[in-house]
């Protein structure tokens, strides 16, 4: 390290004694070291003397304490979410963007069977494999994404992560299977699908009832500052309880209605079935969350 440069450290150093270095601090701190020791560099090519560039750079900047108490006001002065802002990891972003490459190449690689611009031998070993690649990347992706911190929420323990996870994958693997049967018409594909579709909720239904407050602190008391009341499952922990019970109930209805229709009229008509159940899902959260009995809680 040149002279210059343990210069700039020792008097920037100096002028932060006394002052209370905070993570924002701190921040400031690094930028002004790195824009002086671009100055000394300057000032130096302009055959200034080491020590005297050092010297004369410092005294540019000015009033350290006076820039570090504006900074302060300024950061006190700004939005809540930017004081508390959490900027996700590069190994997180990483990885998200391979996953995900490689799970849009896979569907890509389904939609491109599904119009026969390519055509592999085989019983459809191929499809199947891509579907899997589907719902392991997104899968993954979900429960990945729960377990970062982000500026609003803690993250999602391992567990109940991996179950979010699990569920993203069964009901996308599901979901292929409108495409198996596209490609092969046999009638396991529906059966398979829709038991995938109706697992997938099941676990996504009970981890949403479970799921305790991730929210930090400030986000509390933003929500209290602007009178924004928590939903009613958050408030009623039973009520949650309740719209679980019910939509267990109301899957395993539409799921043998779905294979009696498709047993005994059309396979064509089944899908109707589980339309259904959604309908009459969306209707209860609806009236759980808005109606008579959310409204006197």
């Amino acid at each position: 390290m040149s002279n210059s440069a343990l210069d700039i450290h020792r008097l920037l150093d100096e002028a932060f004694v006394g002052i209370e270095v905070t993570p924002e601090v701190q921040d400031l701190k690094e930028e002004m070291r790195a824009n002086l020791v671009a100055r000394v560099e300057e000032l130096q090519a302009s055959g200034v003397a080491p020590g005297e560039a050092a010297r004369r750079a410092i005294a540019e900047l000015g009033d350290v304490r006076a820039i570090v108490d504006e900074t302060v006001r300024a950061a006190k002065d700004a939005p809540a979410w930017q004081r508390h802002r959490v900027r996700p990891r590069p190994a997180y972003v990483v990885r998200t963007v391979l996953v995900a490459l490689v799970g849009a190449a896979a569907l890509a690689f389904v939609v491109l069977r599904l119009t026969d611009l390519i055509e592999v031998g085989g019983q459809l070993v191929d499809v199947v494999a891509a579907i899997a690649v589907v719902a392991l990347a997104g899968g993954f992706l979900v429960g990945d994404g729960l377990r970062q911190e982000t500026t609003t929420n803690y993250p999602v323990s391992r567990g109940r992560a991996v179950g979010y996870g699990v569920a993203t994958g069964v009901g996308l693997a599901g979901l292929g299977s409108v495409a198996g049967y596209a490609l092969d018409r046999a009638l396991a594909w529906p059966v398979v699908g829709a038991a995938l579709l109706v697992s997938s909720i099941v676990i996504f239904t009970y981890l949403g009832a479970t799921q305790t407050n991730r929210h930090k602190p400030w986000v509390v008391r933003e929500m209290a500052r602007h009178e924004r009341a928590a939903d009613r499952f958050e408030r009623d922990p039973a009520a949650a309880a309740r719209f679980g019970i019910y939509t267990v109930s109301i899957w395993i209805v539409a799921l043998a209605v779905f294979l009696v229709v498709g047993f005994t009229l059309s396979w064509l008509w089944a899908p109707l079935a589980l339309l259904g159940g959604a309908v009459v899902m969306l209707l209860t959260l609806a009236r759980m969350l808005f109606g008579g009995d959310a409204r006197q809680s």
